[in-house]
């Protein structure tokens, strides 16, 4: 943007003896400005050099000079459309109009000016105003001999030019995109053109490493942050300037930055790539029109080649990095580094996230250490605490790691069928499930639809004030749109079940990668680990049980088939355990909730029987007399 408060153009600029006549006029300099503008964009046909920016600028200065213009500088949008207008040049030449610092301006034809009659025609009136005389050689006005007739039909020929090349433009770009042709050069950092078909891809064998290693950087538990001071002290170069540096033209960054500085910034677009995984993605940005400006286009309008050049990261490892980019993660107070469980521990009661508590338990190297249901954090009566500890669920994971790794790879043809089985009953169920919640907020969206138009007929009869209706409004407008989510990452969900997600065969080549499992560390635990439901803890026989549900990469959920002595041990528990609320039927816990009501009663009554049986032998005196008796105190109570 221009600064307002800049020193203006005609205050920083001298006249050229070599490029313009004598400046003076009656003995006193001419100090206002000779614009001449030139603008060239991609979408102009350029058949010929005559529409060059160098022949602009020969043209210009040739016409100036023979007309007497004196004091004339250039001012060069190159590479922008005629529909754009925030151009930087033709903003600086506004704000030097708009100053007094000009007295004229000269273009070659109307188009270079822009093609949008309606902004020309509004120019056109502000330098009348501004006492600017506006030149347009080729197409013969010149303000000062008068505007003719046909000067606004010209601005709306160069309009129709816009949109007929902008349309033209776009057929040819469909018709590369259907055929996996890229439209443009950009290039993903990590990648080179290849030089024999500029439309393939090649590794970067210098850049490549890079990207992998910020990739399992972020898997083994670094923040970007962390990840781009780590760059920027190995004076690692920058994507822009490693462009540079090995002669690939790039338009993106500051010119004079500093080439070893990594920002989080680039270190977050750099991992949102899907380029990484060998796809060609294409229309990621669209125009809904040749003035609109470009943007980014939903996920279903993309289209996507996989396998178009070399990967440099897995589908899995991305999509682990995404996972893990999406997931808030603070620093703690104590430590001050986030813990890696958050983000994949979820309340089994009511589907939020597990909230990490970490403090000072006042004794040394034993903090306060656990994680806690957000919506029992957050005070909602819907949940309870779902507490446990970080060691205890840091074991539990590990061992289920530990134990499915060394069954499937003992047994690896019978993991495999048991993991096939296994997917096809929970898939069913899934989708079920969730077949279920669509309905459900679909009723309760006609509900609210049915709602609104009341809301409507009310407020348009009389019979609530317009600021409650506002306010209903709202609420209405906002549940809506929360149940238009709801029901589409639903039916993501079940498209997803409908798709082979369980990969035995995956699972199996973590496996073999991973050699020891001594301890849970931040990569083991995002390479292995899906999500973890934590349910509510139980009293059983007087001691503390709590059901934890560990889904695995690919797997999902996976029980590993009791061996002939675990049986016999689990027998008696089995006997004497109670059945968990989750594995009840809503019948059972509907019963288990009555009784736990009666319970409460009960104790409440009792509570407050032993407190009025108190407060009457207060009044006679007996508790009193007894207290004195049982020291052994001879003493008659007053």
């Amino acid at each position: 943007m221009i600064n307002a408060h800049s020193e203006p153009l005609s205050a920083q600029l001298k006249p050229s003896a070599a490029t313009a006549p004598d400046c003076r006029k009656e003995g006193k300099m001419n100090t206002k400005l000779t614009i001449l503008y030139e603008r060239l964009s991609r979408e102009d046909e350029r058949e010929n050099e005559s529409l060059s920016i160098e022949h602009q600028k020969l043209f210009l200065e040739d016409y100036a000079i023979r007309n007497g213009f004196t004091n004339f500088v250039h001012m060069t949008d190159d590479g922008w459309s005629g529909t754009r207008w925030d151009r930087p040049s033709y903003l600086k030449m506004i704000e030097e109009v708009e100053r007094g610092n000009v007295a004229a301006c000269i273009v070659k034809d109307m188009s270079r000016i822009g093609r949008d009659h309606l902004r020309v025609g509004l120019l056109l009136e502000q330098f009348r105003e501004c006492g600017v005389r506006f030149i347009a050689v080729n197409d013969n006005v010149d303000s000062d001999k008068g505007m003719d007739d046909f000067t606004p039909f010209r601005n709306i020929i160069n309009e129709w030019v816009a949109r007929d090349t902008s349309r033209k433009i776009r057929a040819i770009n469909d018709a590369r995109t259907k055929d996996g042709k890229h439209v443009t050069g950009a290039l993903p950092y990590g990648y080179l053109h290849d030089p024999q078909d500029r439309q393939k891809w090649i590794l970067d064998e210098e850049a490549a490493p890079i990207v992998a290693r910020i990739f399992q950087s972020i898997i083994s538990g670094k923040t970007v942050t962390r990840i781009a001071e780590e760059l920027t002290a190995e004076k690692i170069m920058t994507p822009n300037a490693h462009w540079k540096h090995i002669g690939e033209s790039t338009s993106m960054g500051a010119h004079n930055a500093d080439p070893y500085k990594w920002s989080t910034a680039t270190v977050i677009n750099l991992v949102k790539k899907q380029e990484y995984m060998g796809w060609c993605v294409l229309n990621k940005t669209i125009k809904e029109n040749y003035k609109a400006k470009r943007k980014a286009a939903a996920p279903e309008d993309m289209i996507i080649f996989k396998d178009a050049h070399p990967a440099i990261v897995d589908e899995e490892t991305w999509n682990i990095v995404q996972r893990l980019r999406e997931t808030r993660r603070r620093p703690e107070r104590i430590g001050g580094e986030p813990n890696p469980l958050t983000g994949i521990l979820y309340c089994a009661d009511c589907g939020e996230k597990m909230y990490h508590k970490k403090g000072n338990t006042g004794r040394p190297n034993q903090p306060h250490h656990e994680y806690v249901c957000s919506s029992y954090r957050h005070y909602s009566r819907s949940c309870t605490c779902h507490y446990i500890r970080v060691p205890v669920i840091e074991k539990l994971i590990l061992t289920a790691i530990r134990r499915v790794s060394g069954y499937a790879r003992e047994n690896e043809a019978e993991f495999i069928q048991r993991v096939r089985e296994t997917s096809v009953i929970s898939q069913e169920a899934a989708v079920k499930e969730s077949r279920k919640k669509i309905s459900k907020a679909k009723r309760r969206r006609d509900e609210v639809s049915g709602l609104i138009k009341k809301l409507y007929e009310a407020y348009a009869s009389g019979k609530i004030p317009e600021k409650h209706f506002s306010e209903l409004l709202t609420g209405y407008d906002t549940e809506q749109e929360t149940l238009d989510t709801e029901i589409a990452e639903l039916q993501t969900a079940i498209d997803a079940y409908n798709t082979d997600s369980v990969r035995a065969d995956k699972f199996m080549e973590l496996v073999k990668r991973h050699t020891e499992f001594t301890e849970l560390s931040a990569s083991l635990l995002n390479e292995f680990v899906e999500k973890v439901i934590v349910h509510e803890a139980v009293k059983i026989n007087g001691k503390r049980e709590q059901t934890v549900d560990i889904y695995l990469n690919f797997i999902g959920k996976f029980d590993v088939p009791l061996t002939e002595e675990e049986r016999q041990e689990e027998a008696p528990k089995r006997k004497s355990r109670k059945k968990p609320r989750h594995e009840m039927t809503e019948e059972q816990r509907q019963r288990e909730r009555e009784r736990d009501h009666r319970r409460y009663a009960q104790k409440v009554a009792a509570k407050k029987a032993a407190e009025e049986a108190q407060r009457a032998a207060i009044l006679q005196g007996t508790i009193y007399e007894a207290q004195i008796q049982k020291n052994g105190v001879d003493t008659v109570a007053l």
